[in-house]
């Protein structure tokens, strides 16, 4: 999946006429119920370029149920969206249905920019793949429905793994690291046979849950900062091993540039999001030659013995607020992320939103790798500050002082549980 989340963080000046607004809101049962003329749906360019033919059957089965209904659609990049989104939550102009990347929901929820949802309305809801879940999920309410997924997978070139004697896949950790031992011996120190940027916290984080660790732990309705934990510590200190042992590129970077890094030939592995190695292999960064043809995804294993649990990307679906159509909009949602819908996404090569339609896809050699990892994930706490916590950096800050040897895994550890204290439970 060719994009990028980007968390919103910056909309609490944007939204201070939403809580005002909410007790009237409630009180126009009619407008909010199916009787609207019109609903205004707002996509990123996504669904415009990929997969029209499902907005306009979602389309087709709406207007089917309310003749001479109006739906208008509005397209957005996804680094323009949440500007035109702040502007227009301060208005009475509001989308009736907005696409939110899943690590953006949590900042809007926080300010009651959505309107909580009926997970029961809405198909597959039991089986809301984890990550995706969590990410709808305020304060023990629901504040939008899943979309899509995109999950992390392991990928790597067969060719310099061959030529270290390496013949197939690893689908163990301890294969793994034995496989990466032959090929950096084979390399030398200036290939990483690894490239993991040290700042990719996604990556990290990986290790700390499959530890059974995590960034933070909720309890009695407040949350804790948790890296310092026995469990997140073992997770931390592995991921330290694999920089010092396989990552021989810049202790400093994360993972922006990492498709181009990969395409210019100076690494056999990475673990990314799952399009980055398809990214790689494009023509204007493939500097190998046909990398397309020398590279292959597998599932990333943990030293759990488990798969690695992932960070799950991907997009959700929300009513704002002040919607005057928010019945419509569940239903308009409902019928485009449904069991047709999904199944329509699937066939754009996208992964579902819930267990349910994902698990034929792991018998599929086109499919499996990308759904098997994708069943096990994790997102980030769901707590009021978490939008801070990202905005100061402080899990790269700390991958950077443990990866530079700055700080030990257990003092940066601390550092970072401290800073996430500080705001992690303010609004």
């Amino acid at each position: 999946m060719k994009r990028k989340l980007i968390a919103a963080i910056g909309v609490a000046g944007m939204l201070v006429s939403i809580a005002a607004c909410g007790d009237d809101d409630k009180k126009d049962d009619g407008a909010k119920g199916g009787d609207a003329k019109s609903l205004t749906v707002w996509l990123t360019v996504d669904a415009q370029k990929n997969w029209p033919d499902l907005v306009k059957a979602a389309d087709d089965a709406i207007v089917a149920k309310h003749p001479g209904l109006k739906i208008n659609h509005e397209y957005y990049g996804w680094p323009d969206k949440n500007a035109k989104l702040d502007a227009v939550l301060a208005t009475d102009k509001a989308p009736d249905v907005v696409e939110m990347g899943n690590t953006e929901m949590l900042a809007y929820s926080v300010k009651g920019a959505f309107a909580e949802v009926d997970p029961s309305k809405f198909d597959n809801s039991s089986a809301w793949l984890d990550g995706l879940k969590a990410s709808v999920t305020y304060d023990g309410k629901t504040y939008g429905v899943p979309y899509y997924a995109g999950g992390r997978t392991a990928t790597w070139r067969k060719d310099v793994a061959a030529d270290a004697g390496v013949t197939a896949a690893p689908k163990t950790y301890t294969e793994l690291t034995a496989d990466l031992d032959k090929i950096q011996e084979k390399k030398g120190d200036k290939f990483s046979s690894w490239y993991q940027p040290t700042r990719d916290w996604y990556a990290a984080m990986s290790y700390v849950y499959d530890a059974g660790g995590s960034i933070a732990k909720e309890d009695g309705g407040k949350f804790k900062a948790n890296l310092s934990s026995p469990e997140s510590l073992k997770g931390l200190n592995e991921y330290k091993n694999i920089l010092g042992k396989y990552m021989h590129g810049d202790k400093t970077k994360d993972e922006a540039d990492r498709p181009i890094v990969y395409g210019q030939g100076k690494s056999a592995l990475i673990f990314s999001a799952a399009w980055e190695g398809g990214s790689a292999a494009l023509p204007e960064n493939d500097k190998v030659g046909k990398l397309a043809d020398k590279i292959e995804s597998f599932v990333m294993p943990g030293p759990s013995g488990k798969a690695m649990p992932v960070f799950l990307g991907g997009s959700d679906l929300a009513v704002p607020v002040k919607s005057k159509a928010q019945a419509l909009a569940a239903e308009w949602i409902n019928a485009f992320t449904g069991t047709q819908g999904q199944k329509g996404l699937i066939a754009k090569q996208n992964l579902p939103n819930n267990k349910t339609d994902l698990a034929p896809l792991k018998s599929d050699p086109k499919t499996a790798v990308a759904a098997t990892a994708a069943e096990s994930s994790w997102f980030v706490p769901m707590a009021p500050g978490w939008g801070q916590v990202e905005k100061a950096k402080v899990l790269q800050d700390m991958l950077q002082a443990i990866g530079t040897g700055k700080k030990s895994v257990e003092q940066a550890a601390k550092d970072a549980d401290t800073a996430i204290d500080k705001v992690i439970n303010t609004k």
